[in-house]
C-alpha cells in the first residue's frame, strides 16, 4: 500500500498514478474522505475520553446536589464514546479497504498505455535465417515430442487442458535449467531457498496478488490457502511483521518452487504445447533493500537476467513495459522477451518489478537505522520461468534433423551433451 501521508501532501500525484494504470480516478477522492473520517472520528474519540476521564476524578469529589447532574452527564458520555468508538472503528476500516484497492505510484519514467506501448530499451544477439539454412523451424512441441521430451496428450488426459508431462531428456533439461539458474544467483551473492507453494491469505494479499491478479490465483476453500503463482509470495512474506536492521541489507533470495495460475484471461491464448499453462516451475529471485537502493537494485537484477539468457544464447529484447500493464504492486517492470522462430515475435522469458514500499507497508516489513525504524522496498525478478525457457531453447537450437543443440552453460547439467537427439520421427 501507498503512504497515507503521501496521498494527502500530493493527491494529484496518486490521481496521476490511477489515471496511467487506467483505474479508477475517484477511488483516490472516496478514500481522501474515509482517511479524513477515520482522522477526526479519532479525534473525536480522545476528546471524549479525556472528557470522561476527567468526569471519573470530578464525581468523587462532588456535593449530593452536583453528582446527580455529573452522573447523567457520565451516562451521555458512556453513549458519546461508543458511538464514536464505533464511527471511528468504521472509518479505519473503510480507510484500510479501500487503501488495499489502490494500486503502487506508477514510476514517472514509465511508458504510460496499454499491453502494446512499451518502449524497447535494448536487444541482444542474432536472430537465425532458418530459409538461409534450408529448412523450414519446428514448433516447440514437435521438437518436444521427437525428443521424448514433452507429452501433452498424457498431461490432458491426467489432469486437463494446459497440464504436460516432462519426460526423459525434458525433465533433464528442467533439472538442468534450475541447477545452472540457481548455480548464477549463488554466485551472484542469493541465498537459495526452496519455498512453500501454499499460504495463507495475509501473505497473497499482502504482496498485491488479491487484487486486480486475484481471477488467477488458485485457492482451497477448506484450508483457506492459496497456490502460489511465484515464489515472490513466500519470499516476501519470509520477513512479515519483522525489523531488519540496516547493516543486514540488501538481502537476496533465489527462490524454486512450483507456479500455480488459473490463466482466467487468457482463454484461446497459446493452447498449442507448453508456453502458456497451469502449473511449472521457477526460479525466482527476490531483494530488500532500502527504498534510496530500489532503482539501482532493480537494474542489478535486470543485468542478471540479461546475463542469464545471453549464457543460454538466446536472442532477446529488454522492454519496459507501460503503466497499465504493470501488477498492482509494481511502480515499474522490465521484461526480457526471447525470439520464438515459429511465431516470428518476442515473448516474456523473464520480468522485474520493483515495488518500493508498496508490499512491506501491507506486510508490516521495516527496516532499522539508527533510532529511526521505517519501510524497506522490495523488488523481485524471474530468473528461469522453465517452460517458456524450454520453449525459447528448442525452437532457437533446434537443427535441421530435429536435434537440437545445447547451450555450453547447460552442458554441465546434462552429462556433457552437446546435442539432444531425436528418439522418434
Amino acid at each position: 500500500m501507498i503512504d497515507l501521508r503521501l496521498l494527502r501532501e500530493d493527491p494529484d500525484r496518486v490521481r496521476a498514478s490511477q489515471r496511467a494504470r487506467g483505474e479508477d480516478v475517484a477511488l483516490v477522492d472516496a478514500l481522501l474522505s474515509a482517511d479524513e473520517r477515520r482522522r477526526s472520528s479519532g479525534v473525536r474519540f480522545d476528546e471524549l475520553r479525556a472528557e470522561q476521564k476527567q468526569l471519573g476524578k470530578l464525581i468523587p469529589k462532588a456535593t449530593a446536589d452536583e453528582k446527580a447532574e455529573l452522573l447523567k452527564r457520565a451516562e451521555q458520555l458512556k453513549a458519546d464514546v461508543k458511538a464514536a468508538d464505533a464511527e471511528r472503528d468504521a472509518a479505519d476500516t473503510e480507510t484500510q479497504e479501500l487503501l488495499q484497492r489502490l494500486g503502487n505510484l506508477v514510476h514517472p519514467d514509465v511508458p504510460v498505455g496499454g499491453e502494446e506501448d512499451f518502449v524497447t530499451l535494448e536487444t541482444h544477439g542474432t536472430i537465425r535465417d532458418f530459409g538461409a539454412e534450408g529448412f523450414e523451424p519446428k514448433d516447440h512441441l514437435e521438437l518436444g515430442q521427437r525428443l521424448g521430451a514433452i507429452d501433452v496428450e498424457r498431461g490432458a488426459k491426467v489432469s486437463g487442458s494446459r497440464f504436460y508431462f516432462l519426460t526423459g531428456v525434458g525433465a533433464l533439461l528442467e533439472l538442468a535449467l534450475v541447477n545452472a539458474a540457481i548455480s548464477q544467483a549463488t554466485a551472484a551473492g542469493f541465498t537459495p531457498m526452496l519455498t512453500p507453494a501454499l499460504v495463507r491469505p495475509q501473505s497473497m494479499a499482502g504482496t498485491g496478488f488479491l487484487g486486480q491478479a486475484a481471477q488467477d490465483v488458485y485457492h482451497l476453500d477448506k484450508d483457506d490457502l492459496y497456490l502460489v503463482g511465484t515464489s515472490e509470495v513466500p519470499l516476501a512474506a519470509y520477513h512479515m511483521d519483522e525489523i531488519l536492521d540496516a547493516d543486514q541489507l540488501p538481502l537476496r533470495y533465489a527462490g524454486f518452487s512450483p507456479c500455480f495460475r488459473r490463466e482466467a484471461g487468457s482463454h484461446g491464448k497459446d493452447t498449442r504445447g507448453i508456453f502458456r499453462v497451469h502449473q511449472f516451475d521457477k526460479v525466482e529471485m527476490f531483494s530488500y533493500v532500502t527504498p534510496e537502493d530500489s532503482q539501482e537494485e532493480h537494474k542489478r537484477l535486470l543485468e542478471w537476467e540479461k546475463q542469464w539468457l545471453t549464457s543460454l544464447e538466446l536472442p532477446f529484447r529488454v522492454i519496459d513495459v507501460a503503466s497499465a500493464d504493470l501488477g498492482a504492486s509494481a511502480s515499474r517492470k522490465y521484461d526480457c522477451e526471447a525470439w520464438i522462430p515459429t511465431q516470428g515475435k518476442y515473448r516474456e522469458l523473464t520480468s522485474t518489478s520493483d515495488c518500493t514500499e508498496f508490499q512491506s507497508r501491507r506486510l508490516s516489513i521495516r527496516v532499522r537505522e539508527g533510532k529511526q525504524v521505517r519501510p524497506l522496498a522490495t523488488l523481485n525478478g524471474t530468473l528461469c520461468a522453465v517452460p517458456r525457457t524450454i520453449v525459447a531453447i528448442l525452437e532457437n537450437h533446434q537443427q535441421a534433423d530435429g536435434s537440437v543443440y545445447v547451450p555450453k552453460v547447460l552442458r554441465p547439467y546434462l552429462g556433457g551433451r552437446e546435442v539432444l537427439e531425436p528418439v522418434a520421427k
